[in-house]
């Protein structure tokens, strides 16, 4: 099952690889991460998805990185109502015979063509996993040649902020 967990963590080098190798030492799955400066500028929020299979693995690991020093909070995004989004670049073949045919399902897919070569378009997808999942899978009969995604971050729909909590 997959969690979601926000850690804001003091802006230090040497955090992320401390968090993220706590969970890997404990042998979780890391499904996605992803590290970023937050309002405050001594302040970073590391977006963590992880592999559990239980409710008990997952308070193991929030106890845990509890623990480490420059943690300030942790956070279980998954209990609370929030906002989640990801952002793909895809590099398909594009050909002028499916140009239209692709530029037709990036209009669908609310998505932007960043860079077109003879035989290659670059497109970012940007949405939930699932829609950025689906716009991947449609590209795919395409021929996607090179594929990038950021990992799924998320915000609380509070109007607190997460410190504040």
């Amino acid at each position: 099952m997959k969690n979601t967990i926000s850690v804001l963590v003091e802006n230090h080098p040497g955090v992320l690889y401390r968090v993220a190798g706590l969970i890997a030492r404990r042998g979780y799955n890391i499904a996605s991460i992803a590290a970023s400066s937050t309002e405050e500028e001594n302040i970073t929020r590391i977006s963590i998805v992880v592999d559990v299979t239980d409710e008990r693995e997952l308070e193991q690991i929030q106890d845990q990185l509890a623990k480490l020093v420059e943690v300030i909070r942790v956070v279980n995004m998954t209990q609370i109502d929030h906002i989640s989004r990801e952002m793909a670049l895809v590099k398909v073949n594009a050909g002028e015979e499916h140009r239209a045919d692709i530029t037709n399902l990036v209009s669908i897919f609310r998505a932007k063509i960043i860079d077109v070569h003879p035989d290659t378009m670059v497109i970012e997808a940007t949405g939930d996993v699932g829609k950025v999942n689906a716009f991947c899978e449609m590209m795919s009969k395409f021929g996607i040649v090179e594929i990038i995604r950021t990992g799924e971050i998320f915000i609380s729909r509070s109007h607190k902020r997460l410190i504040d909590n």
